[in-house]
């Protein structure tokens, strides 16, 4: 079976086939230097848009690896919270305030220098930069989304569905005002993974599978 979609110039991924069927390096990066040092540091970042399993996966990748755990929705609830404000109203406030992203991305590329982590959020390939090892990109349907949403938090379907639609169009705005980044750019990403297709758990096997690849190719 071919894979779908085209492999894009930094050898991203697009996967649509079973566990078993996974192509077994995809992800080896060009640079032999640039290996040894994403190697040492031992770290991956997880992007996606909300709802799409970022920190379910990242929990498991990090219990697996024994890798540290940063989220930058876990940052950015906690924010909401203590100012006692939904996420749409809080996305409201970010739109003017830019110091609230630059507070979440920057403690995005510390947690990237110091090494052996596996971070999660929108942003986390380019916070992370080189000291990512592997890339990995959840993606999944508007609609699943927000059911995932709704149920996590308990919340009404159209509510989840209009805060996280307006919160992703200001998240989007201001990353691109920000950093130039386009989230809807997926070259960044070594491995992409349409969580439609798969349950969590077939999900993390074929994470798991990657990062195994990698972590045996960056030690030959």
């Amino acid at each position: 079976m071919e894979l779908e979609g085209e492999q894009a110039a930094q050898q991203s991924v697009q996967t649509d086939l079973m566990v078993e069927q996974f192509p077994p390096k995809p992800y080896v990066v060009e640079s032999s230097k640039h290996l040894e040092i994403n190697a040492m540091k031992r770290v991956i970042t997880v992007g996606g848009l909300h709802g799409t399993g970022k920190s379910s996966v990242a929990d498991a990748i990090a219990k697996k690896f024994d890798l540290r755990r940063m989220s930058a929705g876990v940052i950015f609830r906690q924010l909401a919270k203590e100012r006692d404000l939904t996420l749409e109203e809080f996305s409201r406030v970010a739109e003017g305030d830019e110091d609230i992203d630059r507070l979440i991305d920057d403690k995005l590329r510390e947690e990237a220098e110091k090494g052996n982590a596996v971070i999660d959020g929108q942003l986390a390939a380019w916070m992370a930069g080189e000291n990512a090892g592997l890339k990995i990109l959840l993606t999944a349907s508007v609609e699943n989304r927000i059911r995932r949403i709704s149920e996590r938090d308990g919340t009404d379907f159209e509510f989840a569905r209009r805060e996280t639609i307006t919160r992703e169009g200001s998240e989007k705005a201001r990353y691109f005002e920000y950093y130039g980044v386009d989230v809807s750019d997926h070259s960044i990403y070594d491995l992409i993974i349409n969580t439609d297709k798969y349950d969590l758990e077939e999900v993390i096997t074929i994470v798991f599978t990657a990062i195994e690849e990698f972590l045996n190719d960056s030690t030959e």
